[in-house]
């Protein structure tokens, strides 16, 4: 959530002003001085190789539906970041998958709904049977020098440095 989507004090219902607070003006409270500090928005994903092709979801919805990515997330509270790339892989593509290392962490927010940080790891596949889950309408390996349309700038590079 940011600045401009918060109205109202979740505290006391009084409308919020804006007031220079700690190096910044921020959404507070007149009334009970409440100060809203936005939290950037958590994304988990995995990078799975298998006989030399890597594992992409092609998103069912915008932005950028039809283009392909990894199986990435939100990170819910309270999850650990390398389980909801489990998660989300197993969601998405149907694979129990086992996380073996963190490959890179990204900042940048791409398009509105997006996350402002992204941590990717290296999983290999477990168990599970390949099928598009979620938000994915298909879930296929690809080859290097054969990578379909990518949806995601963030992608590009992950794929350039890790396969």
């Amino acid at each position: 959530m940011l600045a401009d989507d918060i109205h109202f004090c979740p505290r006391c219902g009084t409308r919020l002003g804006a007031e220079e607070r700690m190096g910044r003006i921020r959404p507070v409270c007149p009334q009970c001085e409440w100060i809203f500090f936005p939290d950037p928005k958590v994304a988990a994903g995995v990078v799975v190789q298998q006989d030399g092709e890597v594992l992409l979801v092609q998103r069912a919805y915008s932005p950028q539906k039809g283009c392909w990515t990894l199986p990435v997330g939100f990170v819910d509270a309270g999850e650990d970041p390398p389980l909801t790339a489990v998660r989300e892989c197993r969601e998405e593509t149907g694979l129990e998958i086992e996380v073996t290392g963190l490959l890179d962490v990204f900042y940048g927010q791409e398009h509105p709904r997006g996350a402002h940080i992204i941590l990717i790891y290296r999983g290999k596949i477990i168990g599970g049977q390949l099928h598009p889950g979620d938000d994915a309408s298909q879930a296929c390996f690809f080859p290097k020098n054969g990578l379909p349309p990518l949806a995601f700038q963030s992608t590009h590079v992950i794929l350039e440095r890790f396969i």
